[in-house]
């Protein structure tokens, strides 16, 4: 509760820092850009649009009951989310160490202003996608009001493991070689192309262990099937979110001090 307070305390205090260090990530992104912050809205959309043709078409894959389009886009949308807020957060710590050297600054507002930074651009997304909901007839149900629970939770659980992935690499470079790897791996061990159910039940148990399949169950049922989650779905998504999120800032707080000497 204590590391908590002090994290609130930081960003209460820091805020405008955060803030720059937002604005300046939308500037080098969107840099020399004609679109500019519409590639937001534009790429996940054709992305995921020639996703669907060809795994709906080449590979033959399908959501019976619902539509295979919209099936994708909501998984890609989190876990994209998750993914590139993840990779940034990572290099976050060391990315900076100019600035880190020359002045105190708390070293949390680095992964946070890159979850932050990736959070935002996750809400141009949801355009594109609620887009499709409405143009496939797929339709908005009374529970989508539930979504901004997943939506944070999915943001803790981010939070917590760019943490712990932004202090890994400070001591080991090699972890931004390593991710790359893990986070293809992970890529195919998360349904997001593919339904649960086309797998053993063995295999299944597996991809059950990683909290990204909970979180975008937990969307599916809502936008796809027009149903409340789970108290189960609500439980593990809660407390996942959570767990990650405090193991995450205990990771940091304990090595934080120790990165001026690697960086």
């Amino acid at each position: 509760m204590k590391t908590i307070n002090e994290l609130k305390s930081i960003y209460t205090k820091y805020n405008f820092l955060i803030q720059q260090l937002i604005t300046r990530d939308f500037k080098v992104k969107y840099k020399r850009s004609f679109l500019g912050v519409l590639w937001s809205l534009l790429y996940p959309l054709m992305m995921m649009t020639v996703l669907a043709i060809v795994f709906s078409n080449v590979f033959r894959f399908s959501t019976p009951g619902v539509n295979y389009l919209v099936y994708l886009m909501t998984g890609l949308t989190l876990y994209n989310y998750f993914s590139e807020a993840t990779n940034l957060a990572m290099s976050s710590v060391v990315a900076n160490f100019s600035l880190i050297n020359k002045v105190y600054i708390p070293k949390y507002v680095f992964p946070l202003s890159k979850c932050l930074f990736v959070g935002i651009n996750f809400l141009f997304t949801l355009v594109p996608l609620y887009l499709v909901i409405l143009f496939t007839g797929t339709g908005i149900n009374f529970w989508h009001v539930l979504l901004p629970i997943v939506f944070i939770c999915l943001f803790l659980f981010t939070i917590g493991i760019g943490f712990i992935l932004s202090t890994i690499a400070v001591f080991m470079r090699d972890m931004f070689y390593i991710y790359g790897i893990l986070i293809s791996i992970l890529t195919y061990m998360t349904p997001i192309m593919y339904d649960i159910n086309m797998i053993s039940k063995e295999f299944q148990m597996i991809l059950k262990l990683n909290p990204l399949y909970h979180y975008i169950s937990f969307a599916r049922t809502i936008i796809l099937y027009g149903e409340c989650p789970s108290i189960s779905q609500f439980l593990i998504c809660i407390a996942t979110s959570i767990l990650t999120f405090i193991i995450g800032i205990i990771v940091f707080k304990k090595n934080q001090d120790k990165f001026i000497y690697y960086i």
